[in-house]
């Protein structure tokens, strides 16, 4: 499931292209897309090497976390929801959490709670899951949060997903 040096020289070969060229070349396409349906299939790839911590250090070489960022403010939906996916998949890492952080994507995961697409919604909550820590408690932990939060949590008939989620946000932050 997930990659190590050893694995990563099976799959690809002798004469395979590295990952971290791979995704230099990913990061360089989305810059260069003119359509948005290239744009999302390119940021929901993305997102799915977002998963592997093989990808971590690469990520955050390429930037490409700042690119997820980007996503999330756009106003293609597609793109949000693959951006906070991609933000959700790594900011398990305590470093791409703080790069996160640092890029001011708290803020921007937040806003991504109220979106109207549920994958985008269970992404962030899982995000904020992850990212939440004694440095930026205040920042997220803001009332209007909690109680979204909490409103998802009590939404146990309408999405199972969102209300096992939103629990266990507030059985882990809120006291």
């Amino acid at each position: 499931m997930f990659t190590n040096n050893q694995r990563q020289e099976e799959r690809t070969g002798k004469y395979g292209t590295p990952r971290v060229q791979y995704l230099q070349e990913l990061v360089s396409q989305f810059q260069n897309a003119s359509s948005e349906e290239m744009k999302e299939k390119i940021a929901a790839n993305l997102a799915n090497f977002a998963y592997d911590p093989y990808n971590y250090t690469f990520l955050r070489q390429l930037n490409v976390l700042e690119l997820f960022l980007d996503c999330i403010t756009e106003p293609n939906e597609k793109l949000v929801e693959f951006g906070v996916g991609g933000i959700c998949n790594s900011c398990v890492d305590p470093e791409n959490a703080a790069v996160i952080t640092q890029c001011n994507g708290i803020p921007l995961i937040i806003e991504c709670l109220s979106s109207p697409v549920r994958n985008t919604v269970n992404y962030a909550i899982a995000a904020l899951y992850y990212i939440c820590n004694e440095s930026n408690r205040e920042e997220i932990l803001k009332p209007e949060v909690v109680e979204i939060i909490k409103r998802y949590s009590a939404a146990g008939s309408v999405s199972v997903s969102f209300s096992n989620l939103a629990q266990a946000f507030l059985d882990k932050h809120v006291h």
